[in-house]
């Protein structure tokens, strides 16, 4: 068996891992094992998670039920190709979706990840307006600090200046970006936010085929939360313009808010919406996009009579399972007494951090907490100091953010918390201003 300092410097040399530069790679902790809240390093030194393996652990790691699915779906079968074919946890997975889901998601279509699933979305919309004859609709319209995923379609509607795609804006589709939303979720619409939209939708509609953001919080892009109303204008002026509305719900869906889907914290119904992430309880890459019953059968009365996507692994059995029983798992332990706990214990460890000078701004909704500093972070100093205090967190740009498993208990949140603090009181974790 080969020695772990071994295999680490093969890792060094040859594995890229994600947002990382081959020449001066940040360093990487070999897992040994996972379970609960709690990843044990090959050292073993365990550490509380903070980030849900971005974002999608929410029951945590090793959980018998949805280890038990996944055992059970192996001695049938992994996988079959789902062109011609179905099964049983495919159909009875987009029962519950289409059960849990806002209204009027009627038809379910199963991807591998959930930047495919904005692809999908994308490709719908576009698929859409062509199967009515309409071609001038073919730009898509978003807020600027969004985050939709790394594939090229999803890159072009990600935000085109702070996002992590900027070098690619000459290749990419050119789309229409407003500002970010400035109403805040407390406050209602900002005549601001008003104006701009409205301005948008008159001058751009004819030409735009839908209107794609993160509802209420939009992650990646910049960890920010919008008030409701902002939402809700939305809806109604794709309504009044004849604009398709696409909720990104990937990192948002499945509780995190505080509401099962972002959405609801608004009562908006969109015409197509993307899942993922927490799809699975985070133990295999599963994806969905659901849509009306009046786009799917607007592009099955098109020109192609079908949809065009099919991916390999569409479907896939093994994540079907997984994900019935992670959704079943959810509906049993009561998620939002949870949800609304580590809310509480956010509100009372982070907000004080606003007093201190690094901080410009903390925000907490539902089980996400966000501590936005005025400096860039240095994320190998920072992750050093984390482990250290025996935490998982990973930060970006000037965020420092947890979005932990929904199972944490009340101490080890209040760790997270605490080792945050720590972590704004060391010079070297932050980039010296120029």
């Amino acid at each position: 068996m080969q020695q772990l300092e071994s295999l680490l410097a093969f890792d060094r040399q040859h594995i890229w891992h994600p947002y990382t530069s081959m020449i001066d790679p940040l360093p990487v902790y070999p897992v040994k094992s996972a379970k609960g809240v709690f990843i044990e390093l090959a050292d073993g030194q365990k550490l509380v998670d903070g980030m849900s393996s971005w974002w999608c652990a929410i029951h945590g790691y090793n959980h018998p039920q949805l280890n038990a699915a996944i055992e059970k779906q192996l001695k049938d079968f992994s996988h079959v190709m789902f062109g011609g074919l179905t099964h049983r946890p495919a159909i009875e997975l987009c029962q519950e979706l289409v059960r849990m889901t806002p209204a009027g998601f009627e038809k379910v279509f199963l991807c591998d990840s959930g930047s495919v699933s904005v692809e999908v979305a994308i490709k719908m919309a576009f698929q859409y307006w062509i199967s009515l004859g309409n071609r001038d609709k073919k730009r898509l319209m978003t807020i600027r600090k969004g985050y939709h995923g790394d594939t090229f379609g999803a890159m072009s509607v990600c935000d085109p200046v702070g996002g992590m795609h900027h070098i690619f804006e000459a290749v990419l589709p050119q789309h229409i970006f407003l500002p970010e939303p400035i109403s805040s979720f407390s406050e209602g619409l900002h005549p601001t936010d008003e104006a701009q939209l409205e301005q948008a939708f008159a001058r751009h509609h004819q030409e735009v085929a839908a209107f794609i953001l993160e509802p209420i919080v939009q992650g990646a892009g910049g960890m920010r939360v919008y008030a409701p109303a902002f939402l809700r204008k939305v809806k109604t002026l794709c309504e009044a313009y004849d604009v398709l509305l696409i909720l990104d719900e990937i990192a948002t869906g499945f509780g995190r808010t505080g509401e099962l889907f972002g959405a609801n914290h608004a009562n908006v119904q969109a015409d197509i919406m993307c899942l993922g992430k927490a799809l699975t309880g985070g133990m295999m890459t599963m994806a969905a996009t659901l849509c009306t019953d009046q786009v799917a059968m607007t592009i099955s009365r098109g020109p192609t009579g079908v949809f065009m996507h099919g991916p390999t692994f569409m479907a896939n059995a093994l994540a079907c399972s997984v994900s019935l029983a992670s959704l079943q798992l959810l509906d049993s332990y009561g998620w939002k007494e949870k949800v609304g706990r580590i809310e509480k214990g956010l509100e009372q460890g982070l907000r004080p951090l606003l007093q201190h000078d690094r901080v410009k701004e903390v925000r907490v909704l539902g089980a996400i907490g966000v501590v936005e500093c005025h400096q860039s972070i240095q994320v190998a100093a920072i992750q050093k100091y984390f482990i250290k205090h025996g935490v998982w967190i990973r930060p970006f740009r000037n965020l420092i953010y947890i979005m932990p498993p929904f199972i944490i208990e009340e101490a080890e949140l209040n760790l997270l918390c605490q080792v945050m603090a720590g972590g704004l009181e060391e010079e070297a974790h932050f980039v010296k201003e120029k």
